[in-house]
């Protein structure tokens, strides 16, 4: 066995977030192989292998700089997973499109995560962003996901919304089986995946809301090729598949568990962990 590190961003609570990574690095623990969780770069280190978990939608540079001291570097490729460079579905206020659109964060995760970085931080950027959440939700650089909000057209889309480069408007595209919303989640390290699909009676679907969870065994060959290009070695990709087209909701390089118990993550996160295997 060897020494892996990861590396987080300085103000990252990895154990304490409920990341698949966290119970995956255990399972390699239990393993042999020895684990350091690097917060921010931290001068010259020695492992066999370095991991990118920055919980950023784009990751500074001088993260990305500092993993070249390391022989083998996973996800170092995946710098930036906002809308905008991931989505094939944004529409501007121009477009001839006039079907449904939903309103998001261009920022992963409703830009939480940049959102909890600055509130710790002192000065201008604080108190902007503290200004900033008390404005109207269309005004805003972060939304909980909760807070997404669907539109029957782009005409009732706030105008606020159009000039706020921090919001993205993108077509509703849902797939939808015997009256639920669905949605498809690929989980990935190496050649390792999980596939499922998840049903809800709410328009975005999340851990909190789905009624049943059920494993499917096709991940379209699509979808594979967007992981090549995005250079993702581990992640989860949020997807539909609509008029047997593949929709990329979300492509995450820092998941969560969300809210499943134990013995229901811990057979993933075991089969995951073994994609470890195909970079060594």
């Amino acid at each position: 066995m060897g020494n892996i590190a990861i590396l987080v961003h300085k103000n990252d609570r990895f154990e304490a977030m409920h990341y698949f990574l966290h119970a995956i690095s255990e399972i390699w623990r239990e393993s042999g192989w020895e684990m350091r969780v690097l917060q921010g770069p931290q001068g010259k280190i020695s492992a066999d292998l370095a991991i990118l978990h920055v919980d950023l939608t784009r990751v500074p540079n001088r993260y990305l700089k500092y993993l070249e001291q390391f022989p083998k570097v996973l996800n170092g490729q995946v710098a930036d997973i906002s809308k905008k460079r991931i989505s094939r579905n944004l529409v501007e206020r121009g477009d001839d499109y006039d079907g449904p659109v939903i309103v998001k964060t261009n920022r992963n995760y409703g830009g939480l995560g940049e959102a909890m970085h600055v509130s710790e931080t002192i000065g201008v950027p604080r108190l902007a962003h503290a200004l900033r959440r008390r404005l109207p939700w269309s005004m805003r650089d972060a939304l909980a996901v909760s807070e997404y909000r669907v539109f029957q057209t782009k005409k009732e889309v706030p105008f606020p919304v159009w000039v706020n480069r921090d919001l993205v408007v993108e077509r509703f595209l849902p797939e939808m089986h015997d009256g639920f919303y669905c949605l498809r989640t690929w989980v990935f390290f190496g050649d390792r995946e999980t596939n499922s699909l998840s049903y809800s009676n709410e328009p975005v679907v999340k851990s909190t809301n789905i009624i049943k969870r059920e494993a499917v065994p096709q991940v379209p060959e699509e979808l594979r090729e967007v992981r090549r290009k995005l250079g993702f070695d581990y992640g989860k990709f949020d997807y539909s598949i609509v008029e047997r087209r593949v929709v990329l909701y979300d492509a995450n390089r820092t998941p969560t568990l969300g809210a499943f118990p134990r013995d229901q993550y811990l057979p993933r996160v075991r089969h995951l962990a073994e994609g470890l295997k195909a970079f060594l």
